[in-house]
């Protein structure tokens, strides 16, 4: 819906609760508009006001949830999907958003369980297929991962997670070039999408092409300079580079967004060491291992060769 429509909207629910002040659809319905214009508290507001005057509105505690999650609470959000769960337990959306927050959160067998169980309420949900695809992939289950992200593909071939989440476990697979050409369409369909011009960036990375790295990491960061992992690959790319300044610049920021991001510890080390700066090097390597990082083999024998001296 565009702006101006949905200030229309706004309006005619303004009317409605005027009307009826204790209509919880026009509430949740408001909120959904107030949602789609990016007001998230003015949406929380109206659906709280929905779930208070029906403590039984699934659709509310849904939408509750999904605003919750965009704002990274996801224990609230996971709340609100399961109080939609007891109320209805043959929604899948509800399912499915419940494993989305449980997978965020890194709770991966309960995601499954819970997209499994989507799956079997409802075996045409694209989402479902492709959000499963992401939580094995990250559990590195690459070849059932595959599976689930080419039938989230042949169910909508315009998902354009699904093709994402695919070119991710291609490229843990290896396939880089496969993996390009799935980052490729999943920005032809959604180019407003910084991880995917992430990803595309982190593919170049590992073929060597700094600079076609750089062209799509700095386009990430043009639409979204808080996501951590694009200001990590930028960094790798001006290490490959060999301007270690401007590395360490950028897996700095990655720290400040993420401070918890082992590479980027780890990756900082080296570029540190690369500039003869053996003990700060030494506490990044040290921190990446509390994190459960691996410093590169070639980082710890730089670094005993440089106590040596």
């Amino acid at each position: 819906m565009a702006k101006g429509e949905l200030d229309l909207a706004i309006v005619d629910y303004d009317f409605a609760i005027a009307f009826n002040s204790r209509s919880a659809i026009a509430y949740n319905n408001r909120g959904l508009a107030w949602q789609q214009k990016g007001d998230l508290g003015r949406a929380l507001n109206d659906y709280e006001r929905a779930i208070q005057l029906d403590p039984r509105y699934v659709d509310a505690y849904l939408n509750r949830g999904a605003v919750r999650y965009t704002q990274g609470q996801f224990d609230e959000a996971i709340n609100d999907f399961s109080s939609a769960i007891e109320i209805n337990p043959r929604n899948p959306r509800a399912w499915n958003n419940r494993g989305a927050a449980r997978c965020a959160q890194g709770d991966l067998g309960a995601a499954i369980a819970d997209l499994n169980q989507t799956i079997k309420l409802d075996s045409r949900n694209t989402a479902t297929w492709s959000n499963r695809c992401a939580v094995r992939y990250r559990q590195g289950a690459l070849d059932t991962a595959l599976a689930d992200c080419n039938q989230a593909i042949k169910l909508d071939e315009r998902n354009a997670d699904a093709w994402n989440n695919r070119g991710l476990a291609r490229h843990e697979k290896g396939e880089l070039d496969g993996a390009l050409t799935d980052f490729d369409r999943a920005i032809t369909l959604d180019p407003q999408q910084a991880d995917f011009y992430s990803n595309r960036g982190r593919a170049w990375l590992a073929k060597r092409e700094p600079e076609r790295a750089l062209n799509e990491l700095n386009h990430a960061l043009t639409l979204d300079p808080t996501l951590a992992e694009a200001w990590l690959y930028r960094g790798a790319a001006w290490f490959d580079k060999r301007d270690y300044s401007r590395a360490i610049a950028d897996f700095d920021e990655a720290l400040k967004l993420s401070p918890r991001l082992a590479d980027a510890y780890c990756n900082r080390g080296v570029a540190r060491l690369m500039q003869g700066k053996a003990p700060k090097a030494e506490a990044d390597l040290e921190r990446c291992r509390k994190l459960g990082g691996a410093p590169k083999p070639e980082a710890e024998r730089l670094l005993r060769e440089m106590r040596r001296r």
